[in-house]
């Protein structure tokens, strides 16, 4: 039963890495709503300044969080830790509870490369970045995931190209980047409050959506989401509660792969 469940988190990990994000508990402090919308014209050039200014600023990132996921109506409980070093790595443990708690995967992202052990079965992945391709488009970036993982508009969507409009205090952009198709809402304080993506040619969709945000160290960040995804069939939803974050503290990312594993298939 432990391999099954080692199986199924293996495939989960890496659309974890790509489309994640989170819902906190009480020991977070809620943030204020925004009475007011941020924005104060029409102009999309200001707009979109004024959006990349209300992204969240850090050096490193650490959370520790539940996660509820759902495999083609498989409903399995995780635990996670998570720790990223600003446009340089993504460190990602993953454990479970079966009788007593214990770590199944530990992942480590670079701009370059992705590495994954599953340590119930003594196996181990080393393949460069582009492997995530294989659970998400190729427009997925190392950018893309560390916004994603902090709430963070994806970068390249933050375009004058991409269409704008502004109705009852909130702001969308919508657009289309390599045959992927997208749209961004953005809630009074100009936080990501629904992410959108779609390709029709490689059967893929997913709905990321933010409903409340917590405030650590005086910033904003994200604290409730629901994420559906849908990959040729293949749905995966997610959500993730987190017990603590911290910014801006010095981070520990052991990883290593043991020499009796082998290579996953």
């Amino acid at each position: 039963m432990r391999k099954n469940i080692a199986n199924k988190i293996a495939v989960a990990f890496l659309v974890v890495l790509v489309v994640t994000g989170c819902k906190t508990k009480k020991a977070l402090t809620a943030a204020p709503a925004a009475t007011t919308p941020v924005v104060v014209d029409n102009s999309k050039a200001n707009t979109i300044a004024a959006i990349k200014d209300r992204q969240l600023n850090f050096k490193t990132f650490s959370g520790k969080a539940n996660a509820q996921l759902n495999i083609d109506n498989d409903n399995k409980n995780v635990n996670m830790n998570i720790r990223i070093d600003h446009g340089k790595q993504i460190w990602v443990s993953i454990s479970v509870t079966v009788l007593a708690t214990f770590e199944v995967a530990r992942a480590v992202i670079t701009p370059d490369s992705i590495k994954i052990v599953n340590k119930l079965q003594g196996v181990y992945i080393k393949k460069p970045f582009s492997y995530v391709h294989n659970y998400a488009g190729k427009q997925v970036n190392f950018a893309t995931v560390e916004a994603l993982l902090t709430g963070n508009a994806i970068p390249e969507f933050l375009s004058t190209n991409a269409d704008l409009k502004q109705a009852n205090g909130n702001v969308s952009l919508s657009g289309s980047m390599q045959e992927l198709l997208y749209t961004l809402v953005f809630n009074p304080d100009l936080k990501v409050r629904q992410l959108d993506l779609s390709n029709s040619a490689q059967q893929q969709s997913l709905q990321v959506t933010n409903n409340s945000f917590v405030l650590v160290d005086s910033r904003t960040l994200p604290s409730q989401i629901a994420i559906n995804s849908n990959v040729k069939g293949k749905k995966i939803n997610i959500n993730l509660e987190y017990s603590k974050v911290e910014l801006d503290r010095a981070l520990e990312t052991p990883f290593n792969i043991p020499e009796s594993y082998t290579p996953a298939n």
